[in-house]
């Protein structure tokens, strides 16, 4: 496997014009690491390199001083991550082999989502790869905090990190009206919505609310036609541009008279996205700026009676 690794780290350093000899250099590196990676499995590792946005999220709330050495671009962006300020002080990636190949990790986190021929090459390198899927529910979000807690040998970390996660969701009482849910609908660009086994599903129902995406007995995230959104009466249509967001044919519904008739003069409820994309501690946020409108609209039905 050494050899093999050797020769595609050549390979790879011959592609790449000007860096050769670095790229050699780090090769062998590369080669020395792998052959004494099973002699060092028990110790926590030293070079964690981050490529997805929920692992280095998650990777910055618990790694050790000095254990996390990169995370991916997204991690800087304020409006899809939560720990934006944080993240700027680590060197940045864009998920490239070459450039992953070069910082010499002992640890590579992932999304099964992200580049995918980057993370063949790492793997085929001899590099240690964890992928991490979605959360889809705050179960799975436990599951993923308890996984990076062991991969990082920081599970005290992790324990508190899901410890401050359930007494947040605690503190948010969920609500009922007349025995029944008030109903909301999640409705993205080009009519896109979330059904059940989805995060922003599990999100809506611990707020309080019922997804309209579950009740047709949608699954994951599909087309939602507008008609039936309109016609299914939401109590809430969860919605919104990101700020900055020019004028496309993905968000024509966003204006369409039907739409703008179930609102009835108000506005489409916008969440960040930031806390909505990854699970964590900070998802309960989501929870708790959603369920603040639970008493609106009991409040709006009170005055309308």
């Amino acid at each position: 496997m050494i050899i093999r690794a050797t020769l595609i780290a050549v390979r790879l350093a011959a592609r790449i014009n000007g860096r050769g000899v670095r790229l050699l250099a780090a090769a062998c590196a590369a080669v020395m690491l792998a052959g004494s990676m099973a002699a060092h499995a028990d110790a926590p590792p030293r070079r964690v390199v981050s490529m997805n946005l929920c692992t280095d999220q998650l990777a910055m709330l618990m790694a050790d001083e000095g254990q996390l050495r990169s995370v991916s671009h997204l991690a800087i962006d304020p409006e899809s991550s939560v720990l934006a300020e944080q993240a700027r002080r680590f060197p940045i990636n864009h998920g490239l082999a070459e450039e992953i190949f070069m910082m010499k990790p002992d640890l590579i986190l992932s999304g099964t989502f992200t580049n995918r021929a980057s993370i063949a090459m790492l793997k085929r390198l001899g590099f240690r790869l964890e992928e991490f899927p979605p959360s889809y529910s705050f179960p799975e979000i436990r599951e993923q905090m308890l996984r990076m807690g062991r991969l990082l040998h920081r599970e005290a970390r992790a324990q508190e990190l899901i410890g401050e996660l359930d007494r947040q969701l605690a503190a948010i009482p969920e609500w009922m009206h007349g025995g029944r849910r008030p109903l909301a609908a999640l409705h993205y660009a080009n009519s896109y919505t979330s059904g059940s086994g989805t995060l922003a599903s599990a999100i809506v129902e611990r707020s309080g609310f019922e997804n309209l995406g579950s009740r047709l007995g949608l699954t994951g995230m599909v087309r939602l036609p507008l008609e039936v959104l309109v016609n299914s009466a939401p109590d809430l249509i969860i919605g919104g541009l990101r700020p900055g967001t020019a004028p496309a044919l993905a968000y024509q519904t966003f204006e369409h008279p039907a739409l703008r008739a179930v609102l009835n003069g108000g506005e489409l409820t916008s969440i960040p996205d930031r806390y909505w994309i990854c699970g964590a501690p900070f998802t309960a946020q989501a929870v708790r700026l959603l369920s603040a409108h639970a008493p609106v609209l009991k409040a709006e039905r009170g005055a309308a009676k």
